[in-house]
């Protein structure tokens, strides 16, 4: 009987013997070819012959550092943790599908989520007044580094305790956006501070769900290294924040707007080639691990409508790339359907990851390891004894 040319998603991983993780990152990577299933395309199906040659490769071996190095951009898993997993396409919290809780669930919920916990949720603390800033960025940065400063290292204190200091940051961040201690659901607090009404709030709510975590992301891995130390949660929290302003990371959403901007002024298949000849993909769509395409961008661009040059732009640049929208172009989308800030993107998206870089630094503290890779040292030769 001939072999069937596709594999299914739990077939191609029984051949290769890896993890859901790991078979989305060859594909990214470009060796093995993905399409969606023509039976139900909520799922993949993988080329067999592909699967094939990647199995034999993995026969043969490869060198302990070979393996290293290529664990460090999408590859291989290299930290065990319970709290997200993506899986054929999808992002789970803890066993939950971040989509559907982005449905009814509060931010604060999936917050206690992400950490493991459940029941009621803690009664606010008193807090100090946010310190004051000429932007929301300064200010959390501020309101961080000021806890860092006098908070007790996170060794040693109880589940209870790091429960408790883990709300209060998310709080304290909260403040720091809206430059007054607030009350009420942070949805809510961050929406009435930039003039939203009832459905924009949900819509902020929706986005802070979406956007609480995603698996081991750069400034969640810095924020573990900082709590394998047994820093406090709030240093832990600063490492994420200060990693996540790069624009490979969080910037991105400042390097979609100026290519709305430039769809805006050029025409949006204008930009999109310009982008392409000078300089490489357009921010703002794919995403290595969802070759389907991004959930969390269909969850909010789902449920509101974008403004019309940003709908041609994304048309534009699936027709020239194939590729649609991500998480971060959604989050532009949101911010101007709103009328937002101009760093609202970030803003939000740094307020919602917190809660997962909170949830990562009280894991890691709890394993007890240190994070503490070798390099593999490329220089020049040392210098002979004399």
């Amino acid at each position: 009987m001939k072999e069937s040319e596709w594999l299914s998603a739990g077939e191609a991983r029984d051949r290769l013997g890896v993890r859901a993780q790991t078979l989305y990152a060859y594909v990214s990577r470009g060796q093995v070819r993905a399409e969606a299933d023509p039976t139900d395309p909520r799922r993949s199906r993988y080329r067999t012959s592909d699967i094939a040659s990647l199995a034999t490769r993995k026969a043969r071996g490869r060198k302990a550092s070979q393996v290293a190095a290529n664990a460090i951009a999408w590859g291989e898993p290299v930290l065990g943790s319970a709290i997200t997993a993506v899986v054929d396409g999808r992002l789970y919290y803890r066993g939950r599908d971040a989509v559907l809780l982005a449905r009814t669930e509060t931010f604060e919920g999936v917050a206690r989520l992400l950490r493991g916990g459940g029941g009621a949720p803690r009664p606010r603390v008193l807090r100090e007044a946010p310190p004051a800033g000429a932007t929301m960025r300064a200010r959390i940065f501020a309101a961080l580094a000021a806890r860092a400063a006098a908070d007790e290292a996170a060794l040693g204190l109880t589940q209870d305790e790091l429960d408790a200091e883990s709300a209060s940051l998310l709080d304290v961040v909260a403040d720091a956006v809206c430059g007054e201690i607030g009350q009420g659901a942070i949805h809510q607090r961050l929406g009435r501070a930039w003039g939203c009404g009832r459905g924009g709030m949900d819509l902020i709510r929706r986005a802070l769900v979406l956007l609480a975590d995603h698996e081991l992301n750069p400034s969640t891995f810095a924020a573990r290294v900082a709590a394998s130390t047994g820093a406090s949660l709030s240093a832990a929290a600063l490492a994420g924040l200060a990693t996540l302003t790069g624009p490979r990371h969080g910037g991105v959403a400042s390097r979609v707007s100026r290519l709305a901007a430039e769809a805006e002024r050029d025409g949006p298949r204008e930009a999109v080639a310009a982008r392409l000849a000078h300089w490489g993909p357009p921010p703002g769509f794919g995403h290595p691990l969802y070759p389907q395409g991004d959930p969390r961008a269909r969850a909010l661009l789902d449920v509101f409508e974008a403004p019309p040059p940003m709908r041609a732009l994304s048309k534009a640049v699936e027709a020239a790339t194939g590729e649609r929208d991500n998480v971060d172009f959604a989050l532009v989308a949101l911010a101007r359907t709103l009328g937002l800030p101009a760093d609202a993107p970030f803003i939000l998206f740094a307020t919602a990851r917190c809660a997962g870089w909170l949830a990562h630094a009280q894991e890691q503290a709890a394993s007890g390891a240190a994070i503490r890779p070798r390099a593999r040292y490329l220089g020049p030769p040392p210098e002979p004894e004399s």
